[in-house]
């Protein structure tokens, strides 16, 4: 019976230059979680999938594969209007970062929640651009957002 999920996820690692610590955990775990638990169907195809992301010409390319790795389609998508939520995301994720290091629970609950609602807006407007491409849950579009920051890096 066919799987609308992903069973294997990279990151096309040319594109990222240097990574800090704490964002090659956040890359980990969200890696991690999405393979644990997730819900990925492109239109007309038929799963599992193996999935390589990377950023041409300010697109995000999403290179689907088969089970085997054999090469199905490659969805393409503007990244404009994710710019203004991957700077959000990094600026919340730097003062939590920053918090965290300085061992102070100050504060540390109002910038997770902020970094939540950041999250959860990316979220819905990838949900929204996939539309009629792919079908994904709410959790699957939090994951792919945070590899997409992940990719931002330079």
């Amino acid at each position: 019976m066919a799987e609308p999920k992903i069973i294997d996820i990279e990151l096309d690692e040319r594109t990222i230059i240097r990574r800090s610590e704490e964002i090659e955990q956040e890359r980990r775990v969200a890696i991690f979680d999405l393979l644990e638990a997730n819900f990925f169907h492109p239109d007309g195809l038929d799963g599992p999938f193996r999935i390589l992301l990377r950023i041409e010409d300010n697109r995000l390319a999403i290179e689907v594969k088969d089970e085997a790795g054999e090469r199905l389609e490659t969805i393409r998508l503007g990244l404009a209007r994710f710019k203004r939520p991957v700077r959000d995301y990094f600026a919340i994720c730097d003062s939590y970062f920053k918090a965290v290091r300085a061992d102070s629970p100050h504060g540390l609950e109002a910038i997770d929640m902020a970094r939540r609602a950041v999250h959860n807006e990316a979220a819905e407007l990838l949900q929204e651009c996939l539309a009629g491409k792919v079908e994904t849950d709410f959790d699957t579009a939090r994951r792919l957002f945070t590899l997409i920051c992940v990719l931002h890096i330079r």
